[in-house]
């Protein structure tokens, strides 16, 4: 049902830099820091494929990103090829609708696809804190849900809370992933947006915005004048045409490609 068998793990290996020994925190890890975050494919009018070979050739083959379906789908059937037992789950983003692909992992939540969030799994323990990347993240117990929280200056900001017990099938998300890319209010139809974690550096780009944060420090931000060069640094190569579609949509200088 959900295609694991298809995964090429020397490929996924070569792209992240883990192996069949790796833990599963070294595994999630390794995901996050080698792949990117973004929705490029959505800025040129597309609706993500879901089927797990397409996934294969963009995101290890041609070195894109995606967004948490792909890159969910992808590390799930690498961790079923590597023994693990997976439950996949949705969950609902703020006040928003239930549309966030999350796994729960040997009492893990499991989650590489939530943008700038999460570089090691979250033990499912009532109250459980856990450092990600330099920001502080829990997991609290609520009316039969999980909800995962970050530590801001104002507080426990709320991420996203979902049921630990409602399976979900390929096609729930197929429906997920149409709204998300094709929605008016969905927030990744409308902006570009480009995500990147590492141990105490956040870097997002959302629309002509570029935000880099350092753990304990606040957040500066700055417009992007080149896009290419940009998404370069974001870890991103595009092709002219890709190049000039985004650019012209997101009103920014598209540059030199190299």
């Amino acid at each position: 049902m959900w295609q694991s068998d298809l995964v090429d793990l020397d490929a996924y290996f070569a792209r992240t830099g883990a192996s069949a020994s790796s833990t599963l925190t070294e595994l999630h890890e390794a995901h996050v820091r080698a792949i990117p975050f973004e929705n490029i494919d959505v800025m040129l009018g597309l609706v993500p494929s879901l089927d797990l070979a397409d996934i294969q050739a963009k995101m290890i083959g041609r070195r894109r990103g995606g967004y948490c379906y792909e890159h969910q789908l992808l590390f799930t059937a690498v961790l079923e090829r590597l023994g693990y037992s997976v439950a996949r789950r949705m969950s609902r983003v703020a006040t928003g609708p239930r549309t966030h692909f999350v796994s729960l992992v040997d009492d893990h939540l499991v989650d590489v696809g939530f943008g700038a969030g999460m570089l090691h799994p979250m033990p499912l323990v009532d109250g459980a804190v856990v450092d990600q990347a330099g920001w502080p993240h829990r997991l609290r117990r609520a009316e039969g849900l999980w909800v995962l929280e970050k530590e801001t200056a104002d507080g426990w900001q709320r991420m996203h809370a979902f049921h630990p017990d409602v399976e979900q099938l390929p096609v729930d998300y197929l429906m997920a992933n149409h709204y998300i890319a094709t929605h008016e209010r969905s927030p990744f139809s409308r902006q570009l947006v480009v995500m990147r974690l590492e141990p105490g550096l956040s870097r997002r780009l959302v629309g002509t915005t570029l935000t880099i944060e350092r753990a304990g420090n606040k957040p500066e931000n700055s417009q992007v004048e080149n896009l290419s060069e940009t998404l370069e640094s974001l870890d991103i190569t595009l092709t002219e045409r890709e190049l000039s579609h985004i650019g012209s949509t997101a009103g920014t200088i598209v540059g030199a490609h190299s």
